[in-house]
């Protein structure tokens, strides 16, 4: 996936915003909170994500996936897409989308009904 790639599949999520933060890199904001990240890697395309908690425990073994620096060592279920094999497109998408899920949950109820989320 390259990063116009991951732009655009961010951008068709609801309620997203985007801002270039932390370096350069992409950071995808659900009502204000951080749920995706392309950057913070040298070389090939890095993408960082929340996961859940099997999901989490499952990826950050996968080749080319590790916990996300910054994140992990504070104790956050955030995985970093940074290498290959890493995911397919079609797999990060998913993580991607579910990370978008995770987070717009976590909103107090309020907000969600303002950003049109009670439906995640």
């Amino acid at each position: 996936m390259t990063y116009d790639d991951f732009n655009e599949f961010c951008r068709s999520l609801p309620a997203t915003t985007h801002v270039v933060q932390w370096g350069g890199s992409h950071v995808w904001k659900v009502a204000g909170k951080v749920f995706a990240i392309g950057g913070w890697d040298d070389g090939e395309p890095a993408f960082t994500f929340k996961a859940g908690e099997m999901s989490y425990e499952i990826l950050k073994t996968r080749p080319g996936l590790r916990p996300a620096p910054y994140f992990a060592s504070r104790g956050m279920k955030w995985i970093q897409h940074h290498g290959k094999p890493g995911l397919e497109d079609r797999e990060l998408k998913d993580y991607l989308r579910q990370s978008h899920r995770i987070v717009a949950r976590g909103l107090p109820g309020k907000k969600r009904r303002e950003f049109g989320l009670e439906d995640l």
